[in-house]
């Protein structure tokens, strides 16, 4: 099993102990505001393999790679001035950019899966902290097994990839809960790859521009979270339910009661305030009580699709898609 270091208590062994085991090749869960990460040295393609190989993650869906400040980030991408806006803006924090990759970048392809571009990101938080120390970016998507729910604790990903990782670093629960945002800029436009944890207005409101979005799910792989079945509990998925079947579990958003839910294996509620941020830090992780409880399919009430909602309701989308 892996070893679980608590940032908050141990952060200098954290570091120097991630460092080590990030040193010799191998993967590490690591924090970060949006989920936890399974990160590896994004330069080394025997890290990157080990990363696809444990998550089962299919090739062809690149890895982003977080960088600890811009200097770093600029040795591997080239900005146009419109991503270097956002980066200034954005940076730390969960928004991914997706820029051309310099010629002369160390990062491999396989993190980017052989495209010419490469999806980056400087997260903020303790994570930042251990790419600083360790001086070379980190490919590192969620720590969980593909396709299924993101971890948002420590637990989660022990409780998935603990009897294959060496070492977890634990800093209790991701504060925001969803994936990053990711951008792509194109001829002065900008184009939504994957709404997160990043309110796309928040983009709209500093540039002036309106944000584009995919036109379907599981379009071309230009970026992580494009598989048109994604985040998939073991239950079935069910959305936008307007009552309980007996015995689904049900989760449900601002305290809003569904007839029949007196029914329902477990009720949940993301946020009885009715705080989309609330309910994107619980999604995830209710995703998986909800899995936990025994029921066939889980029921999710209605969530607004403004702002955070409308990366709530991306995952739900892809969660509930059809699966091979």
């Amino acid at each position: 099993m892996a070893e679980i270091i608590d940032t908050r208590t141990e952060p200098e062994r954290a570091i120097e102990r991630a460092c080590a085991v990030l040193a010799e090749g191998e993967p590490v869960a690591i924090p970060t505001e949006t989920v936890y990460g399974l990160a590896a040295d994004a330069t080394n393609p025997d890290a990157i393999s080990r990363i696809y190989e444990m998550k089962g993650r299919p090739r062809f869906n690149p890895l982003i790679s977080h960088v600890s400040d811009m200097a770093m980030a600029e040795a591997h991408v080239t900005f146009d001035p419109l991503s270097r806006r956002l980066a200034e803006a954005f940076w730390p924090g969960p928004l991914t950019l997706i820029l051309p990759q310099r010629p002369t970048s160390s990062v491999h392809a396989l993190a980017s899966a052989g495209l010419d571009t490469l999806g980056i990101r400087m997260p903020d938080g303790f994570s930042r902290r251990v790419i600083a120390r360790f001086g070379r970016p980190l490919a590192a998507p969620s720590a969980n097994t593909s396709g299924k729910i993101s971890p948002t604790s420590a637990a989660h990903v022990n409780a998935d990839l603990g009897p294959r990782l060496k070492l977890i670093l634990d800093a209790g629960s991701a504060e925001i809960g969803l994936e990053s945002t990711i951008i792509k800029v194109e001829d002065g436009a900008l184009r939504l790859l994957r709404p997160g944890g990043l309110d796309v207005l928040a983009i709209e409101n500093l540039t002036g521009l309106s944000v584009s979005r995919p036109e379907s799910a599981g379009a071309t792989i230009e970026a992580p979270g494009m598989l048109a079945s994604h985040y998939a509990p073991g239950a079935a998925v069910r959305l936008d339910a307007g009552d309980v079947r007996p015995g689904e579990a049900l989760i449900r958003f601002g305290n809003a009661a569904l007839p029949g839910e007196e029914h329902a294996a477990i009720v949940l509620d993301l946020s009885p305030a009715g705080s989309l941020r609330e309910a994107a830090a619980n999604l995830f992780d209710y995703m998986k009580k909800a899995d936990a409880s025994g029921a066939a399919t889980i029921a999710f009430g209605p969530i607004p699709p403004e702002g955070l909602g409308e990366a709530i309701l991306d995952r739900l989308q892809r969660a509930a898609a059809p699966r091979d």
